[in-house]
């Protein structure tokens, strides 16, 4: 299994045989912080960081079946190839609080017959029995930023010099987010 951290740069466009291709440029510089063994720990993994800021670090373990690294190994893109097939998760993006037509996208109601000033509201939300809102009744309220996953992602640029690998498509996360990167099994 092939896996690294790397923090998102943004998105640009790549020409090639294929023609124009949108692509999300992930940086990769990720080093062992840990590795845990079936002996000690009951199961084997191995712990990446990466420097978040100036004074912090994200940490994320990987569960391996075989370990062939060892602590303090510094991990480049040089493990993917162009046309691996990638899951890419992090934190999506915030988008703070919302109606429930951009939410859930509700239709609202109608312009016109006795409706002035609720096009887009949520319209009846519950019954006389039990008299409060039920639990996980789609409603208005914060939207985003929330773990995502992006599955099948494609590598189509890898950079080795840079630490640069070149994503088919759209990731989760802002510029400068943290994103993990690995293999589909």
């Amino acid at each position: 299994m092939k896996f690294i951290l790397g923090k998102k740069i943004g998105m640009t466009t790549i020409y090639d045989e294929d023609g124009a291709q949108n692509v999300t440029l992930v940086e990769c510089t990720s080093k062992v912080s840990l590795i845990k063994n079936k002996e000690k720990d009951g199961y084997s993994a191995v712990q990446l960081e990466i420097q978040k800021t100036k004074n912090k670090k994200f940490k994320k373990e990987f569960r391996v079946e075989e370990n062939k690294l060892e602590k303090e190994a510094q991990l480049d893109v040089s493990v993917f190839e162009i046309g691996d097939k990638v899951k890419v998760s992090g934190i999506a993006k915030a988008k703070g609080f919302q109606g429930v037509v951009k939410r859930h996208g509700f239709k609202g109601s109608p312009k016109t017959h006795g409706h002035k000033h609720d096009l887009r509201a949520p319209g009846s939300i519950g019954s006389g029995f039990p008299e409060h809102v039920t639990k996980g009744k789609r409603m208005a309220g914060r939207m985003g930023g929330k773990r995502s996953t992006s599955k099948n992602i494609k590598i189509v640029f890898v950079d080795k010099e840079k630490n640069i690998l070149g994503l088919k498509g759209s990731v989760p996360g802002v510029a400068g987010r943290v994103v993990e990167i690995a293999s589909i099994k």
